[in-house]
């Protein structure tokens, strides 16, 4: 990796939008590389009211962006029209901002800015957080510059497309830095069994159904000693906290937690989704998970991050099929009778994790803003200590 941080010749362009996955690796080289005194251009979708306070000091421009997702023929032309409209903001952006460079994270937000980067043959650079390449990187990843990976093989990149692929692993942000370092506890015969259960940046019906009445059906000393903080939907609220006080768990409930990775360095057990951001900080805080990949998506991105994770003896898998009560009280009575299956767990997943991702995906940036070519930038270390293996989060493959 290179040490210098010359200033680039314009900002670095940050396309990202949608879900909490493609916006905090967007928000974690953001900081990054405001650190090194370069300048953030982003470009989100329409929802910026919610996303600009997560890029402070950077310049922040919405345009409409939409995805293929239904609506028959008649949804189709309207999502072409929108994508249209936003491409031509996004070229107007594109000329006033003057960037160096431009990287997309993924999502249907980041279709546009892409699009008028490549027709303005500014330097582009897609990152794919999960084990599978999505649709829009898959879409533009013949025209861009470099392909940065969570994983060293992603499921659909084109071997035309492979000599781009650089291997960087997933940026965390700085919250998650600040507890990277936080050992963890291991259970004791009596003391507190502190759970953290999410659902992803929106929260999780299922794990509002499910997680309070496997935790009731736990043995009466073991619920003594539970202390559950958890994520739910505005809607879902009254209810999860009824059900923990009928039972008499302590609880502590939130729509959003402004410092979720704080609340997962506390945890001796984490329940959630397995989306790319979440895989990623379990692994750099080191947390043993149960993990429940979002169904009905048509990559299964989720299952194939989880999958990730479990191989490697970090975590539990369980689709949300089998998703029942009776299933998670089994499994937590295993975990919580013999508790050092947690801590072994726990070191797994920090042998996974990779906190340096972001540094390396600075340096991605910044090489290719100054125009190296391709090959100088796979060639560009020989770290053999982050070419993991193939059941790692991150992998193996190039290097930065």
């Amino acid at each position: 990796m290179t040490g210098e941080h010359r200033k680039l010749s314009g900002p670095v362009m940050i396309a990202a939008g949608g879900t909490g996955g493609h916006l905090f690796p967007g928000q974690a080289l953001a900081e990054e590389l405001q650190r090194r005194g370069h300048s953030i251009v982003l470009v989100t979708d329409e929802r910026v009211q919610r996303f600009d306070r997560l890029f402070p000091g950077a310049d922040v421009f919405a345009v409409p962006a939409a995805t293929f997702g239904g609506g028959g023929l008649v949804g189709f032309f309207r999502s072409i029209i929108k994508i249209v409209s936003g491409t031509t903001q996004s070229l107007d952006v594109l000329s006033r901002a003057k960037p160096s460079v431009v990287i997309g994270f993924g999502g249907y937000p980041t279709m546009p800015p892409m699009l008028a980067a490549i027709a303005k043959r500014v330097p582009t650079i897609v990152h794919e957080q999960n084990a599978v390449l999505g649709r829009v990187n898959k879409f533009v990843a013949p025209f861009v510059k470099a392909i940065a990976s969570t994983f060293a093989s992603p499921k659909y990149l084109k071997d035309r497309d492979r000599h781009k692929l650089v291997l960087t692993g997933n940026p965390v942000r700085d919250m998650v830095l600040a507890v990277a370092d936080q050992p963890y506890e291991p259970v004791t015969q009596t003391g507190e069994i502190r759970l953290c259960v999410f659902g992803g940046s929106q929260g999780a019906r299922v794990m509002s159904d499910i997680v309070p009445a496997a935790v009731a059906a736990l043995p009466d000393a073991v619920r003594a000693r539970l202390v559950v903080v958890q994520q739910c939907r505005e809607e879902d609220m009254e209810r999860v906290r009824d059900a923990y006080l009928h039972v008499g768990i302590k609880a502590e409930l939130s729509a959003f937690f402004d410092n979720m990775p704080a609340e997962i360095a506390k945890a001796h057990l984490v329940i959630g989704r397995a989306g790319a951001s979440t895989i990623s900080e379990l692994a750099v805080i080191g947390r043993p998970s149960v993990l429940v990949p979002l169904p009905h998506s048509l990559d299964q991105d989720q299952k194939a991050n989880a999958e990730m994770l479990s191989r490697a003896g970090a975590a539990w898998m369980i689709e949300q099929g089998d998703f029942t009560p009776t299933a998670l009280r089994q499994l937590l009575d295993e975990l919580f009778d013999v508790p050092g299956l947690l801590s072994v767990a726990a070191a797994k997943a920090k042998a996974e994790g990779k906190p340096d991702a972001v540094k390396r995906l600075a340096d991605l940036v910044e090489r290719v803003s100054r125009g190296e070519d391709m090959k100088l930038i796979a060639s560009g270390t020989d770290d053999d200590a982050y070419r993991g293996t193939e059941s790692s989060v991150n992998g193996k493959g190039q290097d930065v």
